[in-house]
Formats: structure tokens, C-alpha cells, sequence
């Protein structure tokens, strides 16, 4: 999307409707009937992002695997998919250009009922189907060491990150990618379920 390309390179602040417009080949007017403003054409994005998450998140939900098991593959997934996407990802989680409507409703809106084609729905989505691992957890007898909204906000926080420090530094000498993945999601597991012995 034009504007995703106007953010990356000028900034959110220094990006105008009549920029994207010109970009794109249409008036500003004629943008104007589709956004209302800039801050809905971000949070068009960020749906964009969650979307293709959630499509990831898709195909993992039909694998037969115990709750626990499923929450490292889905971690794992989170992570290849943020540093397979880093400008995305960027923009999405990193820029410090969340839309209004995200930051009044929050992540864990009620999602009963929630038109997955609202704007700003698939973040809430995203962030439901990491609650529901953790409700899969905890019903397979595991116990949790926090309230399952909170277990899912640290996991995520965790794998977060993990992804801003290697996309902000992607040439820094860390030690091999898959052994940080891999420790990072036994630290998260570790930190938030009661695993026996």
C-alpha cells in the first residue's frame, strides 16, 4: 500500500492525505471516501498485518497437538512471520503510531460477536486466540502463574521483544536465530505455566 511505503520512508507526522493520494493517482477528495484521515488508513494496516497473522494462526489451530506444544508452535510462528515482515511488523508494532481506536479500545475487547471486518477487529482477534491457547492450557490440567490475559500479554511481550531487538539491530553479532527463538519461548513457557517437577 502507498501509504505504508509514505509512513516507512517520511514518517507518519510528515505523510499527508494528499500525499498518499498523489501517490496512489487519485484525489485527495477521492481518498477521503474510502479514509476518513490518516489515522484510519494506519489502522487499515495494522488489520493488514494481524489479518496475515491470523491466517498463519489458521492453519495452526487445525494441527493435533497438545495446548502447550500448540503455544511454541504459534510463538514460533509469531516470530518467523514479524522478522519475515520487518517493516510491517515495524509499523504495526514499533512505530509508536497506534491508532486512536486501538488505543481507546484496547486489545481484549469482547470478542463474541466481533465483525472480523470492523476496523481494528483483527488485532483484538489475534490477541483472543493467544487467550484461548492459554484457556486450552489450563483446562488440560496445567495450572498458570498468572490470569490468562496477563499470561498472553507476557508471552507476546517476550516474543515482542525478541523481534524489535533483531529487526532494530539486525546486523548485530547476536548468537544464532533459532537457539534465541528457542530459548525465548522455553523462557515465556517456563515464566508463565507451572510446569511439573
Amino acid at each position: 500500500m502507498a501509504a505504508q511505503e509514505l509512513f516507512l520512508r517520511d514518517g507518519y507526522e510528515a505523510t499527508t492525505i494528499r500525499r498518499i493520494a498523489d501517490l496512489v493517482g487519485v484525489s485527495a477528495p477521492a481518498l477521503y471516501l474510502y479514509f476518513k484521515d490518516k489515522d484510519a488508513i494506519m489502522l487499515a494496516l495494522c488489520d493488514q498485518t494481524f489479518r496475515s497473522l491470523n491466517e498463519v494462526m489458521d492453519g495452526m489451530e487445525k494441527e493435533d497437538v497438545a495446548p502447550i506444544a500448540r503455544l511454541r508452535r504459534c510463538g514460533t510462528a509469531y516470530i518467523r512471520f514479524a522478522l519475515e515482515h520487518p517493516r510491517q511488523y515495524w509499523l504495526t508494532f514499533m512505530s509508536g503510531n497506534t491508532p486512536d481506536k486501538i488505543k481507546k479500545r484496547g486489545h481484549k475487547p469482547d470478542t463474541a460477536g466481533l465483525d472480523p471486518e470492523e476496523p481494528g477487529a483483527q488485532g483484538a482477534i489475534a490477541f483472543s486466540r493467544l487467550m484461548g491457547i492459554f484457556r486450552e492450557i489450563e483446562n488440560s490440567g496445567y495450572a498458570l502463574n498468572y490470569p490468562v490475559d496477563t499470561a498472553a500479554e507476557l508471552v507476546w511481550m517476550c516474543l515482542h521483544g525478541l523481534v524489535a531487538a533483531i529487526i532494530n539491530n539486525p546486523e548485530f553479532p547476536w548468537t544464532r536465530r533459532d537457539a534465541l527463538i528457542e530459548g525465548m519461548l522455553e523462557v515465556a513457557v517456563r515464566g508463565v505455566v507451572k510446569m511439573p517437577g
